[in-house]
């Protein structure tokens, strides 16, 4: 298992939101690029960056800045927020993205999103973001009518073998991990899952460490913002 930071671009600044409420906003920094360099030097072995212009309107205003960072840094990138057709994902790999995550596009177009799956193999993951086991959509600004363990099964027929599980109302809340919400997903599917919201202590990330088998990556946003957590601490509970 390994620790992700995460770096969510607005408007080309970096910040957090609070349940992914576009209204409470908080800048970390108007250098993504910086934040990027200094989350490598500091040891991470992948970086996860969400578009969320991407996400919430479809069109990316961050595509500098994405560029910027495949160029600087050289451990692999992640990506999601937005990608809703072909050529966004050739257009975020070109620019030095090595997986893309793909969201909205699952539910409102899945046979195309079936056929990303079938060209770009484990280049692409499928990110399940859930509210109260509802999926959520357009930069969880809609709720479909789609349960995640339904469409954790459904993508898993498809080919897709790993999936970011994020509890939508954990998210910049810092009250730990969604662990029933996780569990459910193990005990339906075989995928691997890479979890996202609510880290906040090193306690936090020790318990998902029973589920390691399966659980390949934590995502953590705000606490390593604020300093309640360090990356180096992160990673030594995993050690």
């Amino acid at each position: 298992m390994i620790v992700i930071p995460a770096i969510d671009l607005r408007r080309g600044r970096c910040v957090r939101l609070y349940q992914g409420d576009p209204e409470r906003e908080t800048v970390y920094g108007d250098n993504p690029v910086e934040v990027a360099r200094q989350w490598e030097q500091l040891g991470a072995k992948m970086l996860h960056l969400v578009d969320l212009d991407g996400a919430f309107t479809g069109f990316s205003h961050n595509e500098k800045v994405i560029g910027s960072i495949g160029e600087e840094v050289r451990i692999p990138i992640q990506l999601g927020g937005g990608i809703r057709s072909r050529e966004a994902v050739e257009k975020v790999m070109s620019a030095g993205v090595s997986r893309v995550i793909l969201g909205t596009i699952v539910i409102e177009q899945p046979q195309l999103a079936r056929q990303l799956v079938k060209d770009y193999g484990e280049s692409v993951l499928v990110g399940i973001d859930a509210r109260e086991g509802m999926v959520a959509v357009k930069g969880w600004t809609e709720s479909s009518a789609v349960q995640m363990v339904e469409l954790a099964a459904r993508i898993e027929q498809w080919g897709v073998k790993e999936i970011i599980y994020t509890d939508i109302q954990r998210d910049g809340t810092m009250k730990g991990p969604a662990l029933a919400g996780l569990e459910e997903i193990l005990s339906h599917t075989s995928l691997q899952v890479i979890m996202s919201g609510g880290i906040s202590s090193k306690e936090d990330v020790l318990s998902l460490k029973p589920y390691s088998k399966r659980v390949k990556g934590v995502i953590i946003g705000k606490a390593l913002y604020t300093n309640q957590l360090t990356l180096p601490d992160a990673m030594a509970v995993l050690e």
